[in-house]
């Protein structure tokens, strides 16, 4: 059982800051206000989205909007040093010692004006980690109640083991869509089963309607005759597509247009055929599955 309770689908605010859509105060309450009123009240950030400026955003936002913090649950993401923003770095690089991590997350609950995050990811792998220092860290602030959870992002399954033989992790935020199925053939989606990690999925939509390939153009194809069956809208087929997985895929949705939100959510009620579900697969791989 989660000890943290998710929403079924997940509101990514990579694109609420300056990165896109610039959001004010006033239209990230709002924003919040829409998210929760249709079931999605599962907040996701990173320190380094906006250029290190989009937590402290949101968390002015949240401040103002009267929503109560138990009604919501934020994750966010440490790691990257990037050269953007107000950080003197030289170079790109990765920083898990167990002061950076501290350091990073106490941060977080001050920029999202919260006492606690709901789970603190790894944001990208580093070869350079250290599991026993990352586990330090980890334990540390789940004993001052600044984490309840701890995950990771972008984690192959080596690498998770690897951290989980030091300290517990509860999810790993992984690409995957009908465009980028991978991770239920490498063995990903198969040890987070077996481990009871939880999945969950940034670009759930994949790259049908952002590159013009002869596999998007294939999809496209198949998905007009499924909206017309479904009655849904591509987005929500392709996210029930993923979440029809028996890992139990979370998608973390990037978009901020509040009607698309609302439509997305029906993707949670909605169970595809089985041969529509390998449709859609195969159209993504271009031959007959195996």
């Amino acid at each position: 059982m989660m000890s943290v309770n998710l929403s079924p689908i997940i509101a990514g605010t990579m694109n609420w800051g300056v990165w896109l859509a610039n959001f004010n105060t006033t239209q990230m309450i709002q924003l919040m206000h829409e998210c929760i009123g249709y079931g999605i009240t599962t907040f996701d950030h990173a320190d380094i989205y906006g250029g290190y400026t989009t937590e402290a955003d949101f968390g002015r936002a949240f401040a103002e909007s009267g929503i109560p913090r138990e009604t919501i649950q934020l994750i966010s993401k440490c790691g990257i040093q990037h050269t953007l923003g107000d950080r003197e770095n030289k170079v790109k690089h990765y920083d898990y010692s167990k002061d950076y991590i501290i350091w990073s997350a106490e941060n977080s609950l001050k920029f999202l004006r919260t006492d606690h995050l709901d789970i603190l990811l790894l944001h990208r792998p580093s070869p350079l980690m250290q599991p026993d220092e990352i586990a330090e860290a980890v334990e540390k602030l789940k004993r001052e109640g600044k984490i309840k959870e701890f995950g990771v992002s972008n984690f192959t399954s080596s690498q998770t083991d690897l951290i989980r033989s030091r300290t517990e992790v509860f999810c790993n935020q992984i690409e995957f869509s009908a465009t980028h199925f991978e991770p239920m053939l490498d063995g990903s989606l198969d040890q987070m089963q077996v481990n009871g990690i939880k999945p969950l999925a940034w670009s759930p939509i994949g790259s049908v309607f952002k590159a013009e390939t002869e596999r998007s153009e294939r999809l496209k194809l198949l998905l007009l005759e499924l909206v017309e069956k479904y009655e849904a809208t591509a987005d929500v087929i392709l996210l029930a597509w993923i979440m029809q997985h028996p890992a139990g895929i979370i998608p973390v949705t990037g978009s901020t247009n509040t009607d698309r939100l609302k439509q997305q959510m029906k993707a949670t009620q909605l169970q595809l055929d089985l041969e529509d579900w390998f449709a859609i697969w195969t159209e993504s791989m271009g031959t007959k599955v195996p």
